[in-house]
């Protein structure tokens, strides 16, 4: 039996389902973690298989991620330079957790039509 948990937005952080949420929550995040989880992609890469993202906040999110140390931000020495992001091994700790968010979203969409 699931235990009935209580907290108040200010305790989210003490909160474990709070503290993941804090990191992978939102609109984006879980969509840019999909996208990554297959290969790496460049940015202009990032924004065409995820439409309605923003410039700006594709940018914002991709920061935050790395700052979590879940994306890796990788810079090749090439003429232009290439720049792509990676999941690290942290950020694929994440990938069965992802995969079993998009079968729930898929579950969700059919029994709501």
């Amino acid at each position: 039996m699931l235990q009935t948990i209580k907290f108040e937005a200010s305790e989210a952080s003490t909160n474990p389902v709070g503290t993941a949420m804090s990191v992978i929550g939102g609109k984006w995040k879980g969509v840019i973690l999909y996208q990554l989880i297959q290969q790496e992609a460049r940015f202009n890469q990032l924004r065409r298989l995820i439409p309605g993202i923003t410039q700006r906040m594709l940018v914002l999110q991709l920061r935050d991620l790395e700052r979590e140390g879940l994306v890796q931000r990788v810079v090749y020495q090439e003429t232009p330079p290439k720049i792509g992001y990676r999941l690290t091994d942290y950020g694929r700790t994440l990938v069965p957790v992802i995969l079993m968010l998009k079968e729930w979203g898929e579950s969700h969409q059919s029994a709501m039509q």
